[in-house]
């Protein structure tokens, strides 16, 4: 049996674990019932922790084997596996993805890669104190809520997701947005996912979205793509869905990709710092 504790965000989605200290391995007990819990409630906080980059790449592993990610630029030195999170300049230039004040994307953590991710694991060091909170939103129940027309109407449908497109929607509303390289663009055409897919694990079916990733929906019109496109957004992202977590130094989130989809809010960089580390177990 687990040594920790369960504290439930809600009915049925989000979850407090008490009672644990990931900076030492876990036994095979804990370390089994950490992934069913995260498989239960999709997400995961585990607060007052204090991690070595080491450590985090060892709890990573629990889930799967860590991403190296394409923008290498933001992974930490030693550790390709991690990326730096962060809104914080040096020289004018961030420190590390998602750095403006107003950068707000859901999405699927590398859904524009052929494999989807399956979990990842956020990491507090340097908490603002007004705003940068990560909204999660669980477009399991969201899908299990649809109209049955609706539910008929999109199963099946596939939707494109281009890491350039997003790349091109973000320049458009933040100029300073760092551009992938030539290099960088080749490593990541346009793949195709289903609208709707089947998580490997638990067999339920939820919602594979993203607001600025997906190019359109395969053989739908510009115009009724993105009006399907948005109400399916409107609707999983309707607060009944969505926890948003306030960071505070030492926490660690955890939370399966095939279940559900986050964002980032607005952070001031000018007053306020962010620094967060990030694995992604494919």
């Amino acid at each position: 049996m687990s040594r920790y504790r369960i504290d439930p965000l809600s009915s049925a989605f989000g979850a407090r674990i008490l009672g644990i200290d990931l900076s030492r391995p876990l036994d095979g007990s804990d370390a089994a019932c950490l992934v069913e819990d995260l498989l239960k409630y999709r997400v995961l906080v585990v607060r007052d922790q204090n991690l070595s980059h080491e450590d985090h790449v060892r709890v990573s592993r629990l889930f799967g084997e860590p991403e190296i990610h394409v923008q290498d630029q933001y992974t930490v030195p030693g550790f390709r596996q991690i990326v730096t999170i962060s809104n914080i300049h040096r020289d004018g230039v961030p420190i590390g993805m998602y750095d403006g004040d107003n950068e707000q994307e859901w999405h699927t953590d590398l859904s524009w890669k052929p494999q989807t991710s399956a979990v990842s694991l956020l990491y507090s060091v340097i908490a603002p104190e007004v705003g940068g909170e990560t909204r999660f939103a669980d477009t399991t129940a969201a899908y299990d809520d649809l109209p049955t027309e609706l539910r008929g109407r999109i199963d099946g449908f596939e939707a494109v997701h281009s890491m350039v497109h997003l790349f091109e929607r973000q320049a458009a509303d933040n100029p300073a947005k760092v551009p992938l390289t030539d290099a960088q663009r080749v490593q990541v055409p346009d793949v195709v996912h289903p609208l709707v897919r089947l998580h490997p694990q638990t067999g339920r079916r939820s919602l594979l979205l993203g607001d600025m990733i997906i190019r359109g929906i395969v053989g739908v019109d510009e115009v009724e793509s993105q009006q399907l496109l948005d109400q399916l957004h409107a609707h999983a992202t309707a607060d009944r869905y969505v926890y948003s977590h306030r960071w505070a130094v030492g926490d660690l989130v955890i939370w399966d990709n095939r279940a559900t989809m986050h964002t980032a809010s607005p952070c001031d960089h000018t007053r306020h710092q962010r620094l967060l580390y990030r694995t992604t177990v494919m």
